[in-house]
């Protein structure tokens, strides 16, 4: 039997990218998010899910401002190269970085989705 292909994955053909925004708080929904599009065919960036063991688990707790800093102007740049972004608006929160992101994202002109489109005003 042959082989089933994604038109997405065909080569030449570059997969739309994805940047996830939305509180680290949610980092959950992040995994579940990535996974979901991913296995879609298409290419995400966002926070990444740390397992319960490792030793900076809590890291917006545990990391110098400087980290801090730096990982948010590394999510800029996520943003930048991304195709789309997608809001991870939880319990309808949008926290003020997120804020940040999306109005950065608008400035260029990204096209903006939301996880739950309806508690969007």
């Amino acid at each position: 039997m042959g082989q089933v292909r994604d038109p997405k994955l065909e080569v030449g053909m570059r997969p739309k990218m994805i940047c996830l925004c939305g509180s680290t708080r949610y980092i959950d929904c992040f995994a579940i998010v990535s996974f979901e599009l991913e296995k879609a065919g298409y290419i995400v960036m966002g926070c990444h899910h740390m397992p319960a063991g490792y030793p900076q688990v809590h890291l917006a707790e545990r990391v110098g401002k400087d980290t801090k800093v730096s990982f948010d102007r590394l999510h800029f740049r996520k943003i930048e190269i991304a195709d789309y972004i997608v809001v991870l608006n939880v319990d309808n929160y949008i926290g003020w970085s997120t804020t940040n992101e999306t109005n950065y994202a608008k400035r260029l002109g990204k096209p903006i989705y939301y996880l739950y489109p309806e508690e969007v005003d």
